[in-house]
């Protein structure tokens, strides 16, 4: 899952988004408002983390204009301003949920799993294909009975694979729904991930094939009989 991270405190950022890596989030970082609102026209994103004082242009402002041009992605509002008023306003300009600084980092990603969920609500967050599953919220990823354990990077490339079922994911594709945007992977560095996942899968029993290489294209999982 994909979350942008708009924080202009530059050390508060680095932790943050080191703690949601670790809990095999994408992060997208910005530092103001203007360029939050450029990287959302340019990914959906599955959650938007935001302090309210920004450069640029504030929380409040952000929040509300993405909202007006239809943004139904979940929004946490950070701020250190703990009043009603301030909550009132956040929730107001489309906020879903608002913590104040400093916050228990267990509470914020709490939080943060709780908002995923609500917006998933109403389908299964489960993704099949034949034998293998893989569960969104919690992390697991089975082959019939057998876990496998996956770096988060592994997770999202798999996880990609099987939202885009029999259709092929392109390196492009690839690399907007896996790697963030200031990462810039080589083809080697995707065909090593690849390599991994595959091998991971072979051992928990899955067909060496069960990912295939659509060459000059990209990949794709095999059609099941």
């Amino acid at each position: 899952m994909r979350i942008l991270l708009v924080e202009d405190d530059s050390q508060l950022a680095e932790s943050l988004t080191e703690a949601l890596v670790v809990q095999r989030y994408i992060v997208d970082s910005v530092r103001d408002g203007e360029s939050a609102w450029n990287r959302t026209q340019v990914f959906v994103y599955d959650l938007i983390l935001m302090d309210v004082t920004l450069p640029k242009l504030d929380g409040i402002r952000l929040c509300e204009r993405l909202r007006d041009r239809g943004c139904s992605s979940p929004v946490l509002m950070l701020t250190a301003r703990d009043t009603s008023l301030d909550k009132v306003i956040g929730l107001d300009a489309g906020a879903d949920a608002y913590m104040v600084k400093p916050f228990n980092l267990q509470e914020l990603l709490a939080q943060i799993r709780a908002l995923l969920r609500r917006g998933q609500s109403g389908t299964s967050p489960i993704l099949r294909w034949g034998d293998l599953s893989l569960d969104p919220c919690s992390y697991e990823v089975m082959y019939g009975r057998s876990p496998i354990r996956l770096t988060s990077k592994e997770f999202a490339l798999l996880e990609a694979l099987l939202r885009h079922g029999k259709r092929v994911l392109s390196r492009a594709a690839m690399i907007e729904q896996v790697w963030t945007w200031q990462e810039s992977p080589e083809e080697d560095t995707i065909k090593t991930y690849i390599k991994n996942l595959r091998a991971k899968l072979k051992t928990a029993g899955a067909p060496r094939d069960l990912i295939e290489t659509v060459h000059g294209i990209g990949y794709r999982l095999k059609r099941l009989d």
